[in-house]
């Protein structure tokens, strides 16, 4: 059965699609999706990370010059932080171009929307899926927070944007190896962090009314159910929504922290009496300390933070 909010095919012929790759694994997934899904547009090949959202946005355009129309996918090799950087370029070109549609294969530490969209991890599997060229909507969460330097930042983000421990084992994530797999990085920075952690007092504001200042581990505002190498923060969260999912990690206990940590895993984290949850179309978040965010699994800054949804903003084959 096809999700709620899902379309058909979008159109026939030959597939068009702009792929990114830049390490070894990226050539066998360029190999495998050229294979699969018909030919590339050279001019996008290699472009990260270092172009940033420049390149996510000239491969958005780029549909024409291989032959596409508009409104047909682009498709990307790429870990999470490359998916992120897509959508915010296609996000940025979204005014041009009428239905921008996505589509990728997974191969990121993470890779947690993946486990809410069901995008199978395996290549060909992955790859059949891009030119079967079905889609659903994806809702976008658009940002605003303090950057380096104290600046403003407007971001995209189309997964999980949390704040408090989740962006202090953001950052200790990205500083270790990743050597033995998402899972192990991101518990054993998650076990290093609660260890270590000092929960921080931070005021909350939506749209329908809240306005409360909690002290708290982490706080998730969720598109995606998943994030941190599935941790499932989110369980009710759908992309097509158009809410937020919002997990509040109250003032639990060190002990309890620990005592509950599975239930970050296993679906039943609103059982935590400390935990609440709640939807919004837009939430606020500031505070006196220093409150690192994670923005699908980066950490670009810290709050203050202001983030709304974008409903429907794009199609995502999946």
């Amino acid at each position: 059965m096809q999700p709620s909010g899902s379309e058909g095919p979008i159109g026939r012929g030959k597939f068009e699609d702009c792929l990114h790759h830049q390490s070894a694994s990226g050539k066998r997934f360029y190999r495998a999706v050229m294979a699969g899904v018909g030919p590339l547009c050279p001019e996008t090949v290699g472009r990260f990370p270092g172009a940033c959202h420049e390149a996510p946005r000239r491969c958005f355009f780029m549909q024409s010059a291989c032959g596409g129309s508009r409104g047909r996918a682009s498709d990307l090799h790429g870990r999470r932080r490359t998916l992120n950087e897509v959508i915010n370029g296609i996000m940025a070109a979204s005014d041009k171009h009428a239905n921008p549609v996505l589509g990728f294969v997974p191969n990121g530490t993470g890779c947690d929307l993946v486990r809410t969209l069901s995008i199978p991890r395996d290549v060909r599997a992955a790859v059949d899926l891009i030119a079967a060229n079905r889609t659903r909507f994806l809702d976008i969460g658009r940002l605003s927070f303090t950057g380096p330097g104290k600046r403003t930042v407007h971001r995209y983000f189309h997964n999980i944007t949390s704040f408090g421990i989740g962006g202090e084992v953001d950052a200790r994530v990205n500083r270790t190896t990743k050597a033995f797999g998402p899972f192990l990085s991101f518990i054993w920075a998650t076990l290093i962090s609660v260890l270590s952690y000092d929960k921080k007092q931070v005021r909350l504001r939506t749209e329908s009314g809240v306005d409360q200042t909690v002290r708290v581990w982490n706080v998730a505002i969720a598109n995606g159910q998943f994030h941190g190498g599935g941790m499932w923060v989110a369980p009710e969260a759908r992309v097509d929504d158009g809410r937020f999912h919002i997990t509040v990690i109250g003032d639990l206990s060190l002990a309890a922290a620990c005592r509950n940590l599975p239930r970050l895993y296993n679906g039943s984290i609103g059982r935590i009496a400390q935990v609440s949850m709640m939807t919004a179309t837009r939430i606020e978040a500031e505070s006196a300390q220093k409150v690192l965010l994670d923005v699908d699994g980066e950490q670009p800054g810290k709050l203050p933070l202001a983030a709304e949804i974008v409903p429907r903003a794009l199609r995502i084959i999946a």
